[in-house]
């Protein structure tokens, strides 16, 4: 299981910010994924062409089977992450966003102002995360149990959660 985790921020990518989410995700990561994994952590700037750009060269050339996204996703100006996303994705999965702001209201009255997403492109599924490490984890959370079905219903590398952290969901063949 070929895993990237791709920071979108202009200040971080300039080494201005630390990257905080990125390790938050791959913390996350290697406390609830069971089988074995690589990870890549990539940081970039904002903008559609760079993220756009990004996203196919992991998917098309390095041919991962999963990329977690991680800000660009709210509606300031510089948050382009889901029309970068809409360049790449040949399927949408809606209901990845809709579960994570559902589920992250329950926290915060801003999460309405989220735009995250999820897709496919060919053998990788991609997934948009907020880029603060509290929202990362309530939304990994809730989304989570679907991604390994979702990575063997596209072809993907296998993928197993921990059931003591985090049970998947399979259909019962």
């Amino acid at each position: 299981m070929r895993i990237t985790i791709l920071t979108i921020s202009d200040r971080a990518s300039r080494g201005e910010y630390e990257d905080l989410s990125g390790p938050a995700i791959e913390d996350w990561l290697r406390k609830t994924v069971s089988t074995p994994m690589e990870i890549e952590r990539r940081i970039v700037s904002d903008g559609v062409e760079v993220v756009r750009d990004e996203l196919l060269e992991l998917c098309d050339q390095r041919e991962v089977d999963m990329i977690l996204t991680t800000g660009g996703t709210g509606p300031a100006p510089r948050d382009l992450t889901p029309e970068a996303m809409q360049q790449v994705v040949t399927k949408p999965l809606p209901g990845f966003g809709e579960l994570m702001r559902r589920t992250s209201l329950d926290y915060v009255p801003t999460a309405i102002l989220s735009r995250q997403e999820a897709g496919v492109r060919g053998k990788t599924f991609i997934l948009n995360l907020p880029g603060s490490p509290a929202s990362i984890d309530v939304c990994l959370k809730a989304v989570f149990p679907a991604v390994p079905y979702c990575l063997e219903l596209i072809e993907a590398g296998f993928l197993d959660t921990d059931p003591a952290v985090l049970k998947s969901h399979r259909p019962r063949k």
